[in-house]
């Protein structure tokens, strides 16, 4: 496939699918978004990278698209993000690296030796680290020299939409992202994330399960309520209408504008569509 000025790619990858999107920054390139292939697996429990490899080579086989630049999306759930909060006299980057690694090993019971560890490494304020699985790693770097790819970036699904995001939130809101009936919350406090959390959203919850839900979530990390929660993804109907109890926090959708068609995109499509700039 020729590349025009201004295209790239955007993979979206889960345990059970993958997605492979187009992106135009020029109109004249085409549509901003457009899905060129989807492939959904049955996840591998013995070897998942195995699995996402092999749909990869399935995803990209016929698309002939060498040399063109691509970000991958990773669902949530084949990545950790944890709080570190730095050691008295931290001076160095090794300093909290390693605060960062032991905070992994025992939050999730295993080697951090496994796993590539990013961060916003600060050494005078606790922050955020993410990690992926090097034998992930792997698999999407060796399926991209394949295809003769670009990896430009790999980034778990919430820190894409957070990158995208963060600069519009208004003061006092709080961040949250919305995929397949799981709402991670970001408690935001002045533009620094202060806690991140996963919660499963029963059907039919409206203003007040919303509002509990935050309220809680403040309770617990011992900071003031949001005035508002910003959503990345399809908020609830029942959120983003009007609030008829003073009561409760407003919820208002960042992307609420959807282009034609995308309402009707899967949600690999749309693990892969997150974050976009265009």
């Amino acid at each position: 496939m020729r590349r025009l000025p201004g295209q790239a790619l955007r993979i979206g990858v889960s345990a059970s699918a993958v997605s492979l999107l187009r992106t135009s920054r020029w109109r004249a390139a085409g549509p901003a978004l457009t899905v060129l292939a989807e492939h959904a697996f049955s996840p591998a429990g013995e070897h998942p990278f195995d699995a996402i490899g092999n749909a990869l080579r399935a995803l990209l086989g016929e698309q002939g698209l060498a040399g063109w630049p691509v970000s991958i999306v990773l669902d949530d759930e084949l990545t950790r993000l944890w709080q570190v909060t730095p050691p008295a006299g931290a001076a160095r980057l090794a300093d909290i690296e390693a605060a960062a690694g032991l905070r992994f090993h025992t939050l999730y019971g295993e080697p951090p030796a496994a796993w590539h560890i990013a961060a916003d490494w600060d050494a005078s304020h606790a922050f955020f680290a993410a990690a992926v699985p090097r034998t992930l790693l792997q698999v999407l770097e060796q399926v991209a020299r394949e295809h003769k790819l670009a990896i430009v970036e790999v980034l778990p699904h919430f820190i894409a939409a957070w990158n995208r995001w963060r600069r519009a939130l208004t003061p006092g809101a709080w961040f949250g992202v919305m995929h397949d009936g799981l709402l991670t919350v970001a408690a935001v406090e002045g533009k620094r994330l202060r806690a991140v959390r996963a919660l499963p959203v029963p059907s039919g919850a409206d203003h007040y399960w919303l509002t509990q839900a935050l309220t809680r979530e403040a309770l617990l990390h011992h900071v003031e309520p949001p005035s508002r929660l910003q959503l990345c993804g399809p908020a609830p109907a029942l959120w983003t209408g009007p609030v008829s109890n003073p009561a409760h926090i407003p919820c208002a959708a960042l992307d609420l504008a959807q282009r034609a068609g995308e309402a009707a995109w899967s949600s690999a499509a749309m693990l892969a569509r997150r974050g976009s700039m265009v």
